[in-house]
């Protein structure tokens, strides 16, 4: 079984992603302990960029991932009874521009300069090249708000940097590439001389790689998260910004770049105008969608329209949004994510997320871990947690360890549609047809009015298989028959109805942030026959208070 897994896991990957495993573990980069180069001179004013709700709440006191702890320097960098996750968080060195940072500047200048006196080259986990590059970027955008750093910092940040220039995470690829490029950029811009030159080439043409492959014509990020889609439209924003303090290459492709992602992001939101929970997302760790408007703005980037009624096709990144006056739905249609990095996927197509104006009514599970709960991370992973059909316990995507997945599900067959004021999705998928019974599931999504109808059919054999539906938790359920509901949902009356002779409700976990777990409610349909059809109808308007 774990052979299979293995092969079905590899077989997708590049040789790229291999042979940069290997060399990572066996190559060791020469100590480089020259001085920093010197500054570029700059010519505009640096703006301010989206502030993060703050991370420290003492000068050794930090809160990261909703946890909460005081550390001890300088074993505190390294702690092995804390996550890999929150240690990373630690090591980014975001508080120094989050909210009210200026009233927490004597915590972050003695963190900083501590930083290189107690984290010697290659040790520990600041010195991995993913939080070695959001560190390189942190200090240089204090520095450009106003910071002087002293020529202890400075010369750790160019050592950072060489460091970084011969660590690029090829074995990981993706979103990580375009961290490691971007601090590449803002070092060769921040330094001057031959050797920031190098840097700022090597940084520029991993972008101009990167970004030509990751970032699709729809928009999208190819990961396919929403939230990884919104930090990455906010490295191009910053990319802009650099770009106007130096002035030293022309910025036009950042800002055709920036209009095409910030299009898809507003299709991917829902009326509360937060980004829909689809793979690995959740609320708190990227800008909220207005911040990063706002940021837009005032790099002179015009407004991007709010999504119109009917239905939004998302062909290339396989979502579709459909909205009918308050109500929206947006359906995910597509593929788990790129075939050699799908390990921030979840196994969610055909599910969906729902909402009748700012209420929330169907939601994806979330996220709250990567690493330390593998079981934790499988569950929330898994088509259980989504709002499609499990097949006989397994999810249409065979997910392992915390970011692998073997074989996975292909959507197939999609028809969208408009018939008159009636919205239409209809889509298949093989993800079961590795089962012994071979199952095709088919869904067909239908839009109208006051009612949202979700059909859908099984071709092959399996025992049991189950159609769910995760409830946001302000959802109230009541029972009224054994395959009818109502819920309250906010101000709406909402009565969901099934042809399943007993639908059940189960408690069940959300998790919109990392590191937290609400209890909400899920409608478990089971399908019979092959065949579940189900019904969410409402008012034309939010009932009276």
């Amino acid at each position: 079984m774990k052979l299979a897994l293995y092969f079905h896991t590899l077989r997708h990957m590049r040789p790229v992603q291999i042979g940069s495993r290997l060399a990572q573990r066996l190559r060791r980069p020469a100590i480089d302990r020259r001085p920093a180069p010197p500054l570029r001179p700059t010519v505009g004013d640096w703006l301010e960029t989206p502030a993060r709700e703050p991370r420290m709440f003492a000068s050794h006191g930090f809160r990261f991932l909703n946890r909460q702890r005081e550390l001890s320097f300088p074993a505190g960098w390294n702690d092995p009874a804390v996550d890999q996750l929150w240690l990373y968080n630690l090591h980014y060195f975001e508080d120094l521009f989050a909210r009210d940072a200026a009233a927490r500047r004597a915590w972050h200048l003695e963190l900083v300069e501590r930083w290189p006196r107690e984290n010697p080259p290659f040790e520990g986990r600041g010195w991995d090249p993913y939080p070695l590059s959001l560190r390189i970027v942190s200090w240089i955008k204090w520095s450009l708000a106003g910071e002087v750093l002293s020529a202890a910092v400075l010369d750790s940040l160019a050592q950072q940097t060489r460091n970084l220039a011969q660590r690029i995470e090829y074995h990981l690829l993706g979103n990580h590439l375009l961290a490691n490029a971007k601090a590449l950029v803002f070092a060769g811009l921040y330094f001057a001389g031959d050797e920031a030159d190098r840097w700022l080439r090597q940084g520029c043409d991993l972008f101009c790689r990167e970004f030509a492959e990751q970032i699709l014509p729809d928009g999208a990020h190819f990961e396919l998260s929403p939230m990884y889609h919104a930090l990455i439209l906010e490295d191009v924003l910053d990319l802009l910004n650099l770009w106007q303090v130096y002035r030293v290459a022309p910025e036009s492709p950042w800002r055709e770049l920036a209009t095409r992602m910030r299009h898809w992001l507003a299709a991917m939101c829902l009326p509360d105008g937060r980004i829909t929970l689809f793979n690995d997302a959740a609320f708190g760790i990227a800008p909220e969608v207005a911040e990063l408007d706002a940021y837009a703005a005032r790099l002179g980037l015009p407004p991007i329209p709010a999504p119109t009624e009917g239905i939004t096709h998302l062909a290339d990144s396989g979502y579709v949004r459909l909205q009918h006056g308050d109500a929206v739905a947006v359906v995910d249609v597509g593929e788990i994510g790129p075939a050699y990095i799908p390990g921030h996927g979840h196994a969610d197509v055909l599910g969906l997320e729902f909402a009748l104006g700012p209420q929330r009514v169907i939601v994806n599970s979330g996220t709250s871990v990567y690493y330390g709960n593998d079981r934790q991370r499988e569950r929330e992973r898994a088509t259980a947690a989504h709002n499609s059909v499990e097949v006989d316990g397994h999810s249409s995507s065979e997910l392992w360890g915390n970011f692998r997945v073997a074989r996975r599900a292909h959507p197939c067959g999609l028809r969208v549609q408009v018939e008159g004021e009636t919205l239409v999705v209809s889509c298949a998928h093989d993800g079961y047809r590795r089962l012994p019974g071979r199952v095709t599931h088919r869904r067909t999504f239908t839009l109208e009015k006051h009612t949202l109808t979700i059909e859908d059919q099984l071709e092959g054999s399996y025992d049991q298989a189950y159609a769910r539906f995760h409830l946001h938790p302000e959802v109230v359920v009541t029972f009224r028959t054994a395959s009818e509901f109502e819920l309250q949902a906010g101000a709406w009356q909402m009565v969901f109805t099934t042809n399943a002779r007993e639908c059940r409700v189960e408690a069940t976990q959300y998790h919109p942030e990392f590191g937290l777990a609400v209890p909400n409610r899920c409608l478990v349909v089971p399908v019979e026959q092959g065949r579940a059809t189900c019904k969410f109808a409402w008012g034309s308007q939010p009932a009276a208070k």
